[in-house]
């Protein structure tokens, strides 16, 4: 059952604050942004908000995963996308959703009422440049999942994954990165475009070849970064390797 959170929260204690999209507001900006936010809880497996659906509110996500898909007029449907902590749903001036979104662990938003929202951000210049940022953050993040649909091998989509897995929801401890992967192999395979057997495979062979420590089918132990970011084919800083 979806659940709106009523105990109070403050934008000062926020872990998304960061990055969210009040990240560069003042203290006043964020006292006119606290009247209109409302939290809410939906268990996993819950849809948040069907493509099509009138979009009554925008969000950032506080805590858990959600994914984003499609479906095609004959059924098929297709993830597109991740949503992890600090990432944005909704637009300021569309009024209908664009994909689907749906939770897949117990996912919390910071929910914010659309035309409220719209008015504060038209006389807060922070969010909207926050809003900028976040937009062309997405779009080079579909640039590059066209080169790893497109042209990295199985072996790299999956080390490509487990990347962006380990960089927004990885902990650090020693030189060991640590995290639970938000996808079953199932999802990973429609995610990546592959079969859930080459996932499989494909994971088996990094743990044998001492890139990544499984335990059980979610846990991953990353001893070595740079290791992984050689075998997704990308740079430090996250491009990919010429």
């Amino acid at each position: 059952m979806t659940q709106i959170d009523l105990s109070p929260k403050t934008c000062a204690n926020c872990p998304i604050r960061p990055r969210a999209i009040c990240s560069r507001c003042t203290a006043d900006e964020l006292l006119e942004l606290d009247k209109i936010k409302y939290y809410k809880t939906y268990p996993a497996g819950a849809s948040v908000v069907l493509m099509g659906d009138p979009m009554t509110f925008v969000a950032s996500v506080v805590s858990g995963v959600a994914t984003l898909s499609r479906s095609m007029i004959d059924g098929r449907m297709q993830m597109v996308g991740l949503l992890l902590p600090s990432d944005f749903i909704g637009r300021p001036g569309r009024d209908k959703a664009s994909y689907d979104v749906t939770a897949v662990s117990e996912l919390t938003l910071c929910h914010f009422h659309k035309k409220q929202f719209e008015k504060v951000t038209h006389a807060t210049p922070h969010v909207q440049e926050r809003l900028v940022e976040i937009a062309l953050d997405e779009l080079d993040a579909a640039r590059e999942w066209m080169l790893l649909l497109g042209r990295k091998t199985a072996r790299e989509k999956i080390a490509s994954f487990l990347l962006i897995c380990a960089r927004r929801l990885g902990r650090k401890e020693g030189e060991s990165l640590h995290l639970e992967l938000p996808l079953t192999r199932d999802a990973m395979s429609d995610y990546l475009g592959l079969t859930i057997e080459t996932v499989s495979r494909q994971m088996a062979a990094l743990k044998r070849d001492g890139v990544l420590i499984l335990e059980g089918t979610r846990k991953v132990t990353i001893p070595d970064f740079s290791r992984l970011l050689d075998e997704a084919g990308d740079d430090s800083d996250g491009a990919t390797l010429s």
